[in-house]
């Protein structure tokens, strides 16, 4: 009997916790922020992005005049192998590997240093969106924002707010 009593009172206990809780849930507000997005339409993606391929130009013309260059070579030694002797032709193959040696080293260091930028400008980037999501939930009484979630109703998207603040920085 004092068993089936406990038992009774600590189910009645469980379930007067649950009700109180899922009261609390009602309370707390939360927002949803698709922070992949806001990082792929913010108006500060395209200014990276243009400022890089400004930064890489010269880079990249480098490149391609070496390229042009190493074909010239080859196209002339193609021509003129006919009447060049052996050991002419080996100089000039020579020549033309190490110039391609030269920019697949150069290519791989462009890639890398440019790599090394983007993820400087990426991370300039995601700091600026954490700092206007964080504004927003303030302002709102948010108190979670979430960055994934499986389904998110609309009323609690807020990435459209958070893009409009970032149009306007």
């Amino acid at each position: 009997m004092i068993r089936h009593r406990c038992a009774s009172a600590a189910c009645c206990f469980a379930i007067a916790l649950s009700v109180a809780n899922v009261g609390a849930a009602d309370s707390q507000k939360i927002g949803f922020v698709n922070a992949v997005n806001v990082l792929d339409q913010a108006p500060q993606a395209a200014v990276a992005l243009l400022g890089l391929e400004k930064e890489f130009q010269p880079r990249d013309k480098e490149l391609l005049e070496l390229r042009d260059q190493i074909r010239v070579r080859e196209t002339a030694l193609e021509k003129n192998s006919l009447v060049m002797a052996v050991s002419e032709i080996q100089i000039r193959q020579r020549e033309i590997n190490g110039l391609q040696r030269r920019l697949k080293r150069l290519k791989e260091e462009a890639r890398e240093d440019y790599n090394f930028r983007r993820n400087e400008e990426l991370a300039k980037l995601q700091r600026l969106v954490r700092e206007v999501i964080i504004e927003i939930a303030q302002e709102g009484g948010y108190d979670i924002v979430l960055e994934q979630a499986v389904y998110v109703d609309k009323s609690i998207d807020l990435t459209d707010k958070v893009l409009e603040r970032m149009k306007r920085r």
